[in-house]
């Protein structure tokens, strides 16, 4: 599982998929979660503006991510 550290209180999903560099774009976000290709936590997620916050896993097809905030 990696770690991604954020400075804010959260990011939002559509954000997070740019920052790891599984999609270009914002308009990208929305065909790649209608997919089902993500989860959030164990669970499906469909919407762009979910928002992550420290502690939250996120699923992206085979790879494990934990949101983890700057200390």
């Amino acid at each position: 599982m990696k770690t991604v550290i954020i400075h804010t209180e959260y990011i939002t999903l559509g954000q997070f998929l740019k920052y790891i560099n599984e999609i270009s774009s914002g308009a990208m976000a929305k065909l790649f979660l209608s997919e089902g290709r993500v989860k959030v936590n164990g669970e499906i997620e469909s919407r762009r503006g979910r928002k992550l916050y420290p502690g939250y896993v996120v699923n992206v097809e085979n790879k494990q991510y934990k949101i983890g905030k700057k200390a």
